[in-house]
């Protein structure tokens, strides 16, 4: 592994890393002992160790650190945030020890409105939409390798869509719906999966029942695919390649932007409460103990499961708390989540609440996601 490595820095120009001595990651062992050593550091303190040595700062910047991370494993969860803006799409990372947002760099290409975002490993996609002001929707896709923050162009959906659902399953990206199926090349690519090991998309054939236009949300629970739409939810289980249509109560129940974490399907309802859909029970409960530590109606709330617990961001108008000056703020909470053995009731515990990010008046939340890395 580690002989990898320096062949790799050196045929790159990655810096000198075998012509002398100095060129050890740690002095005293051997380099893939090192590696191991330096993977499991928590990557919040990799930006000191870009400081102790070249060697270092070669390790730290190539894909050998992260890939050896998730073979440990020692990966956790990095949260991302895009805002929208009148002319533009930003987007920011969470940086984990002062927990605040910090931006990194955008998608290169005009912002899109109506698009699609899921995350599938290191990276993060961004799924057709359209231009603002423009009916003609589009079927470019943009990905996010957020190890080095870097946007690359992904192979294009088969057809355009603007506000699809997407989810991933099995280690496979799923775009559905966002396309009128009106004819016959629409309908049977109405739904379609991307494979990112052949880079390939593939139709996934789909009954007539089952296509709505518009969605609004998508959750992945066991390999089944949840997609909300304008008259209706729908499922479909990427393993048995069938199709159902979601029952009612959960139908009726599921509002905005929802996640999974320990197989509850968590959403903010309009009545101020965040709910979680027991599927065993098949009905929805509410979170209890995190009432007093949230403001009573949260705008924008978006929903994520960010290593086992539950993360919530919403928009705060600037009332002169801890991010100070004119505008609107960002703020997270992270909940610790479990379900009650004997009641089954739902319980959280908020470990962490504060503002992370402040933005001019007219931004929105646009999506957060987390990512292992």
């Amino acid at each position: 592994m580690a002989t990898d490595f320096l062949q790799m820095m050196s045929a790159t120009g990655g810096g000198d890393v075998t012509s002398s001595s100095s060129s050890s990651l740690i002095p005293g062992l051997p380099d893939d002992v090192a590696v191991n050593i330096i993977a499991r550091i928590p990557r919040s303190h990799h930006p000191g160790l870009t400081l102790v040595s070249r060697p270092f700062r070669s390790l730290l910047s190539s894909p050998l650190l992260f890939s050896t991370r998730r073979l440990i494993p020692s990966t956790h969860p990095s949260l991302y945030l895009s805002l929208r803006l009148p002319s533009s799409l930003l987007w920011f990372s969470l940086h984990s020890p002062d927990r605040r947002f910090s931006p990194i760099p955008p998608i290169p290409s005009p912002p899109l409105a109506g698009s699609a975002f899921a995350s599938l490993g290191s990276f993060i996609f961004a799924l057709c939409g359209s231009l603002p002001n423009l009916s003609s929707p589009s079927p470019s896709v943009w990905s996010l390798d957020c190890r080095f923050h870097l946007w690359s162009p992904s192979p294009p959906s088969r057809i355009p869509r603007e506000f699809p659902a997407a989810a991933c399953a099995d280690g496979k990206l799923y775009l559905l719906g966002g396309c009128s199926p009106d004819t016959r090349a629409r309908c049977s690519n109405w739904a379609e999966v991307f494979d990112p090991v052949s880079g390939k998309w593939e139709a996934v054939p789909s009954l007539p029942e089952v296509r709505d236009k518009w969605m609004h949300a998508s959750a992945t629970i066991d390999g089944r695919v949840y997609a909300m739409g304008d008259r209706g939810g729908v499922m479909y289980d990427a393993r048995k390649r069938t199709w159902e249509n979601v029952c009612g109560e959960l139908d009726n129940g599921w509002r905005g932007r929802a996640c999974v974490v320990g197989g509850v399907l968590y959403c903010y309802d309009y009545l101020g409460k965040i709910r979680g859909f027991d599927f065993e029970a098949g009905m929805w409960k509410e979170l209890k103990g995190v009432g007093k530590g949230l403001p009573r109606f949260l705008r924008g709330a978006t929903l994520v499961d960010f290593g086992g617990n539950l993360v919530v961001v919403w928009e705060e108008n600037d009332g002169g708390g801890s991010c100070k000056g004119k505008g609107m703020e960002i703020w997270c909470a992270e909940i610790r989540v479990r379900q009650d053995e004997t009641c089954r009731d739902l319980v959280g515990e908020i470990c962490w609440s504060g503002c992370a990010l402040s933005v001019p008046v007219r931004a929105s939340i646009v999506c957060c996601l987390a990512v292992e890395l």
